[in-house]
């Protein structure tokens, strides 16, 4: 679900008080556009909103959210918005969420 190797790259890269800002920013941006999602997204807004979370997921090493959202993506822009599973996506991101901030605090440093 959680790319840790990605997640340590990142934090050792970017400093940990730097990536604390950045997965406080990247769970706000997020949310933003899940809950867009949520109260439904117009179809030709469906593609840039799944391409924005996947890059934003693939960044925070989200893999198995991510891949959804491609799927979503390459749907979209073919035309087929309607068999995008926003519900199953949505449910990911908050199952990967919840994985994610568990994960944070056995990275933590004693």
């Amino acid at each position: 679900m959680i790319d840790w190797s990605r997640v340590t790259e990142l934090r050792d890269e970017i400093g940990a008080e730097n990536f604390a800002e950045i997965v406080t920013l990247f769970l706000e941006e997020v949310e933003t556009e899940i809950d867009a999602l949520r109260a439904g997204c117009a179809e030709d807004a469906l593609e840039a909103r799944l391409h924005f979370l996947k890059g934003s997921a693939l960044n925070l090493g989200f893999t198995d959210f991510s891949r959804l959202c491609q799927m979503g993506e390459t749907a979209a822009a073919s035309g087929r918005a309607g068999d995008v599973d926003l519900a199953a996506t949505i449910a990911c991101f908050e199952a990967s969420r919840e994985d994610f901030m568990r994960g944070l605090e056995a990275l933590a440093p004693p």
